[in-house]
């Protein structure tokens, strides 16, 4: 067996290894990794300071400061006002049910004969009874917590360490990169040097691009749809842009709930019209203006890919599978577009398999 072989195949069993250590530390896994992104990201900020003459651990923990202040500072916003949203739109699902009694139904008896009729009273007295026992649930929801708390404590535990980890990668960061780039096999190493160099460029621009075109749409939403005059615009606004990492389906559920605010003011069809104006532009800004320009089409991860890569990856390894879907999939991209290059130059693409001559 010749050495290639050999080297091949330790590879190939290093590489089930490592994916079978990763499905079994999964749980644990969450706040190295989702502390391993956020230094990849954050560490350029870093860089800058240090590029300044600022002192390495200043620059660290002012950008560190600067994450959890607007991580805090965004909670403290949706949070709230979404409940009182949901409060609200509680409250007035029986005037919607009275709405459709008096318009849908007489509108669908006569053009569909559809025949219907819901009870708002009782659904009133529902809701009236399940506000009343809000605090019962909410208090057998802690006790179980308390039983078993295993999710909490995970929850927890990625919160507190996540910032610790954090701190360590991007205080020794260089050293980090220069011990893995140390590590290469000296035969391979310009060749892994230029493919990491590849999955660097494509990971980057995605990510850096995606974050400019959340913000740039959680601004956009937020005003258009207090323009509009939506109630509760900002936490709509702000949680559609931040959705649409995750694509189609982002803009979906921001898109959804939006209507469903609109349709609740009973004000006829304004308010849902404008709803559909507003996504509508923001759609055709999303697709032809700030993803081309901020992220690229050239790196090649299509939003299909992505979504598929993050149901993938979260149903194989759960919230750690979801925190590494976008570094393989770009890993396998740059990996697929050296095989798709060795292909085309190979004797089987080009046809020249024989040298018979005939």
């Amino acid at each position: 067996m010749s050495s290639d072989r050999i080297q091949t195949g330790l590879w190939i069993a290093f590489g089930l290894a490592l994916l079978w250590l990763l499905y079994v530390l999964s749980p644990i896994l969450a706040p190295f990794l989702l502390a391993a992104i956020l230094a990849y990201i954050c560490n350029p900020l870093v860089e800058r300071g240090v590029a300044l003459r600022v002192p390495r651990l200043a620059a660290v923990l002012i950008v560190i400061a600067g994450l959890i202040l607007a991580c805090v500072g965004l909670l403290l916003v949706i949070v709230p006002l979404l409940q009182d949203e949901i409060i609200l739109m509680i409250g007035r699902l029986p005037d919607a049910v009275d709405a459709i009694n008096t318009q849908l139904i007489p509108w669908l008896r006569e053009h569909f004969g559809i025949r219907l009729r819901l009870d708002a009273a009782s659904l009133r007295k529902l809701i009236n009874d399940n506000l009343a026992s809000l605090q019962g649930v909410g208090m057998h929801l802690l006790t179980s917590l308390r039983l078993g708390g295993a999710v909490l404590i995970g929850v927890v535990t990625t919160l507190l360490l996540t910032p610790v980890v954090l701190f360590y990668l991007l205080m020794d960061w260089n050293k980090l990169i220069a011990r893995v780039d140390a590590a290469i096999p000296r035969d391979w190493h310009r060749k892994v040097r230029a493919l990491l160099a590849d999955v660097d460029a494509v990971l980057s621009e995605f990510l850096r691009g995606q974050l400019l075109v959340m913000l740039a749409l959680a601004a956009y939403y937020s005003i258009a749809l207090s323009i509009a005059g939506l109630p509760s615009a900002l936490p709509v606004g702000i949680l559609t842009g931040l959705l649409i990492f995750i694509p189609y389906i982002g803009f979906g559920l921001g898109f959804i709930l939006a209507l469903i605010v609109a349709a609740l003011q009973f004000q006829g069809l304004s308010p849902v019209v404008a709803v559909l104006v507003v996504y509508g532009i923001g759609q055709l800004l999303e697709s032809f203006l700030l993803t081309p320009y901020l992220v690229g089409d050239r790196i090649g991860l299509h939003p299909l890919a992505v979504l598929f890569a993050l149901m993938a990856f979260g149903q194989l390894f759960g919230f750690t599978g979801i925190l590494i879907a976008l570094p393989v999939s770009a890993a396998l991209l740059i990996g697929l577009r050296e095989v798709r290059t060795l292909y085309l130059a190979s004797r089987l693409y080009r046809g020249q398999s024989s040298n018979i001559e005939t």
